[in-house]
């Protein structure tokens, strides 16, 4: 029963602070900013795929280049 009065309490602090600091304004600023964020995440993963991409073509072609060149030693 304890536990249950001290989660109502600390819901109503929470609902008072949320108020106490701009309400729905805040929460209008904070999605804004999440949702630039996001934007910015997109960005990087793009970069960061277009990387990889990259790093894996010249491993690749390191690779197929040793094996052409072990081949032809074998022969």
């Amino acid at each position: 029963m304890i536990r249950f009065l001290f989660g109502v309490i600390v819901g109503i602090l929470i609902f008072f602070f949320f108020l106490y600091f701009g309400g729905g304004k805040t929460v209008k600023k904070l999605g804004q900013d999440l949702t630039d964020t996001g934007k910015r995440m997109e960005v990087l993963e793009e970069f960061i795929r277009k990387g990889k991409e990259d790093v894996m073509e010249g491993i690749e072609k390191r690779i197929f280049k040793k094996e052409k060149e072990t081949q032809k030693k074998g022969q």
